[in-house]
C-alpha cells in the first residue's frame, strides 16, 4: 500500500536513471545529454531507444486508403505510403520510477520529403495490452495510418501496462499518459534519423476519449519546455471526458451513459484508481459480490475487451455496494483528490496555441457536457478555443466511436491549414 502514489507527486519529477531491462539491443545514449540539442537534462534517460521493429508497411498512397477505407476512415486527405515501426523506450512509471514503455511510430513515404511535421495522437481506451496501436494492426492503428498518409510522421503511445509495457494500466492517469507521450516523441527524434528523416518541433497533438485528456496533458507539458527540442503546434482532442466529477460521473449514474459503459467505465475507474491512490482496504467495500472477487483481475491488461465485458453485470446497481455507489455520487478523500487531477486538463492555463475541440451530439459514452465545460474553462484561463459538432455521427451503432471516424479526416484538414 506504500508504493502508491500520492496526489500532486508529478510523474518523473525526482525519477533517476536506473538500469532497465531491454526488449533488444540498442546503441547506448550518454546519460544526461541530449541527442537532439547536445544541452544537459538532468532526466535525458528518457526517451532513449530500447528497441525498435518494423510492423508494416504500405508501400503507396493507394495501399493506405484501401487500409483506411477497410476499417471505416475517409480516405480523402491520402497522398503516401506508410512505414510504422513499434518503438520501446525508456520512461518512468505512474510512480516515478525507471521503467519502459511501447508506442507507434509512422513515417509518410519519402516523396513527403526529410523534414517532417509531427503529430503525437493518444488513443482512446483499451482494456486489452495487445490491443494498444504497437501491437494490434487494426482499427486502433488507421489513424496513425490517416495522419502519416497525410505526410505527418505520426507517434502513438500505447501507455504504460499496455502493448510490451509492464502492467498493469493506469487508467486515465493523465500525469503517466503525458510522460509515455512526450517520452515516445524523444524515442521517435532519435530513431528518425536512422531513416533519413528529420521530425519538426511543433507538435501537432490530438486524441480521443481516454486520449482527448492524455493530448491535453501532453500540450500543457509541451507549452511548458518539458522537452528541450519539441514545442506544442496545437491541439485537437476529440470526445474526452475532461469535466469527471461535474458532468461524467452524473451521467454514469443518472443513465446518460448507456447502461454497459457505466459498469465498465466504473469497474474500471475504481480498480485503477485503488492502485495508484488507496481508494479502499478491500474491493469489497465497493464492488458487490461475486463481481469484488473478479472484477480487479478483469482489468489486469490480460483479458480481451469482450472477455471484460462478458465479466460484468449489466447494471451498476447489480456491481456496486451502497458504499461504492456513494463514494461515485459524491467523491471524497483519494478519489476526489485524484479526480481534480483528472479534471485540472483543462483548467488554470492558457494554450497559446490553435484549439478545437471536436465532439458528436449526443455522444453515449462521454457526454456533451464535458466539452463544454473544458471550452468555458479554456476561455475562463484566457484562451480562445474552437469547438467543432460533427452531428449525430455513427460508427458501428456509437456515437462515440463515429466522433473519432468523423473527426480524424477534419482534423488532418485543419492541420493542414495550419501549414
Amino acid at each position: 500500500m506504500g508504493g502508491k502514489r500520492r496526489i500532486g507527486r508529478r510523474v518523473g519529477a525526482a525519477a533517476v536513471a536506473g538500469v532497465l531491462l531491454a526488449t533488444a539491443a540498442a546503441p547506448a545514449v550518454a546519460a544526461g545529454v541530449s541527442e537532439r540539442t547536445g544541452t544537459q537534462r538532468g532526466d535525458a534517460w528518457r526517451g532513449t531507444l530500447v528497441a525498435a521493429e518494423r510492423v508494416f508497411g504500405l508501400p503507396d498512397g493507394r495501399a493506405a486508403a484501401a487500409e483506411l477505407t477497410a476499417h471505416g476512415f475517409d480516405a480523402g486527405a491520402t497522398r503516401y505510403g506508410v512505414e510504422a515501426w513499434r518503438l520501446v523506450y525508456r520512461t518512468v512509471d505512474e510512480f516515478g520510477q525507471p521503467t519502459t514503455a511501447s508506442g507507434l511510430l509512422a513515417l509518410p513515404s519519402r516523396a513527403a520529403g526529410h523534414r517532417l511535421p509531427v503529430v503525437s495522437y493518444a488513443h482512446g481506451t483499451e482494456v486489452h495490452r495487445d490491443a494498444a496501436p504497437s501491437v494490434h494492426r487494426g482499427f486502433a492503428t488507421a489513424p496513425v495510418v490517416a495522419y502519416a498518409s497525410a505526410g505527418y510522421a505520426t507517434v502513438a503511445p500505447d501507455y504504460l501496462g499496455l502493448g510490451l509495457g509492464a502492467g498493469p494500466h493506469p487508467w486515465m492517469d493523465v500525469p503517466s499518459e503525458t510522460t509515455a507521450s512526450l517520452d515516445l516523441l524523444r524515442a521517435a527524434g532519435e530513431f528518425a534519423p536512422r531513416e533519413g528523416r528529420q521530425l519538426r518541433r511543433e507538435v501537432l497533438v490530438t486524441g480521443f476519449s481516454q486520449g482527448a485528456s492524455a493530448a491535453l496533458g501532453l500540450g500543457r507539458a509541451l507549452q511548458a519546455g518539458a522537452d528541450d527540442w519539441f514545442r506544442l503546434g496545437a491541439l485537437a482532442p476529440v470526445s474526452g471526458a475532461y469535466d469527471f466529477v461535474a458532468s461524467q460521473l452524473p451521467a454514469v449514474l443518472d443513465g446518460r451513459v448507456a447502461p454497459e459503459w457505466a459498469v465498465a467505465y466504473t469497474a474500471y475507474l475504481l480498480v485503477a484508481y485503488d492502485r495508484l491512490h488507496e481508494l479502499y482496504a478491500s474491493p469489497a467495500e465497493v464492488f458487490r459480490a461475486p463481481y469484488a472477487e473478479t472484477v480487479p483481475e478483469l482489468f489486469s491488461g490480460d483479458h480481451p475487451g469482450q472477455e471484460v465485458m462478458a465479466g460484468l453485470p449489466a447494471t451498476l446497481a447489480e456491481l456496486l455496494t451502497e458504499e461504492g455507489h456513494a463514494l461515485l455520487a459524491a467523491p471524497s478523500g483519494e478519489l476526489a483528490q485524484a479526480l481534480a487531477e483528472l479534471d485540472s486538463v483543462c483548467r488554470d492555463w492558457r494554450p497559446r496555441v490553435p484549439v478545437v475541440l471536436w465532439q458528436a451530439g449526443g455522444d453515449e459514452q462521454a457526454v456533451n457536457e464535458n466539452t463544454a465545460a473544458c471550452l468555458a474553462a479554456l476561455r475562463a484561463g484566457g484562451a480562445r478555443p474552437g469547438v467543432r459538432d460533427l452531428g449525430p455521427v455513427e460508427h458501428d451503432g456509437s456515437r462515440h466511436i463515429g466522433s473519432h471516424v468523423a473527426a480524424v479526416p477534419e482534423i488532418i484538414r485543419w492541420f493542414d491549414r495550419l501549414g
